[in-house]
């Protein structure tokens, strides 16, 4: 049985290299122009505030783990550090918005340093690596918690989910500027072009005297803390810490925004504009086939396909 494979006469390479660049970008358009044509209210100024703070938690937490799978890696841990740091915030809040913030963040630290210790130093797979967080990062929220869900009624950290500046919602702009972060982090910094090059050949990386191990903790480290973030952002906008159920299945939704967005998996290579765009399609997709009154599953094996496509591209282009 062949595999799929582009009709002849066509230039494989060059298609696959413009559907990796320029496909999701152009998939975004595609779906704004069909609710725009089809979908009453879609456009509205209301509806796509809405679509933007509900696909922001998951656009910070596609930053960090663009940077991690720039190395060749993956973290599943993301959605575990979100309630983490959900679980730990009431804790906290008594003594004031900032230490509260601080100990959240810092648990991000703590899980970023885990995971990175067990990759670079100690040698294992990031799949296995971080999936020990994912199991036990969730688990030990839960018993920070007492596996309940406790309502948030600090004001200052409620703002964060509701407040908006000159009409856009605070939370959509700190995914905003923490993008255009990252951006030049990846692009203008020698950190930047350390992580390129372990992800492009660790080896190679080593023997050049780049310091490995430094930039695998770093990554990781930084996409810690980015979860942490978007788990304090979430809880200010559920107003309530709910450890059993923040961050589910976010580890998914990072990766899915990060391949769909150009990003191979096979690292040495970071589009941050294009990770963001990625996130964006799956949630402008998401709520077009529900407002079409498709199934949630529908929605899930539509995404699916999509992913499988975006790995396609990127097995093909990476053949040139």
């Amino acid at each position: 049985m062949t595999a799929f494979a582009f009709p002849r006469g066509l230039d494989r390479p060059r298609i696959a290299d413009a559907l990796q660049r320029y496909g999701v970008y152009a998939a975004v358009a595609a779906l704004l122009v069909f609710n725009g044509a089809f979908t009453d209210h879609f456009l509205t100024a209301d509806n796509l505030r809405t679509q933007l703070v509900q696909v922001a938690p998951v656009v910070i937490v596609a930053l960090g783990m663009a940077l991690v799978i720039g190395t060749e890696g993956v973290d599943l841990s993301v959605g575990s550090t979100m309630a983490l740091s959900g679980a730990l915030l009431p804790l906290y809040l008594g003594y004031g918005l900032l230490p509260a913030l601080l100990v959240a963040l810092l648990a991000g630290v703590v899980v970023g340093l885990v995971n990175g210790s067990l990759v670079s130093l100690v040698g294992l797979q990031p799949i296995v690596a971080t999936l020990a967080l994912f199991v036990g990062g969730r688990g030990l929220a839960l018993v920070i918690a007492g596996g309940r869900l406790k309502q948030i009624d600090n004001t200052d950290l409620l703002s964060l989910g509701t407040d908006s500046v000159l009409g856009v919602p605070v939370v959509v702009l700190i995914a905003a500027v923490l993008a255009a972060i990252v951006a030049g982090l990846v692009q203008r910094t020698t950190f930047g072009r350390q992580l390129v090059a372990v992800g492009g050949n660790r080896r190679a990386a080593a023997l050049a005297g780049l310091p490995v191990r430094r930039v695998l903790i770093g990554v990781y480290v930084i996409c810690g803390v980015l979860a942490a973030l978007a788990g304090v952002l979430a809880t200010a906008r559920l107003t309530a810490s709910d450890p059993s159920s923040l961050g589910n299945l976010m580890e998914l939704s990072a990766i899915t925004a990060v391949v769909v967005g150009g990003t191979p998996l096979t690292g040495g290579s970071v589009r941050v504009l294009g990770t963001v765009f990625g996130a964006l399609l799956m949630q402008l997709l998401h709520a077009t086939l529900v407002t079409h009154n498709l199934h949630d599953s529908t929605a899930q094996m539509v995404q699916a396909g999509i992913i499988l496509v975006a790995v396609y591209v990127a097995r093909e282009r990476r053949a040139r």
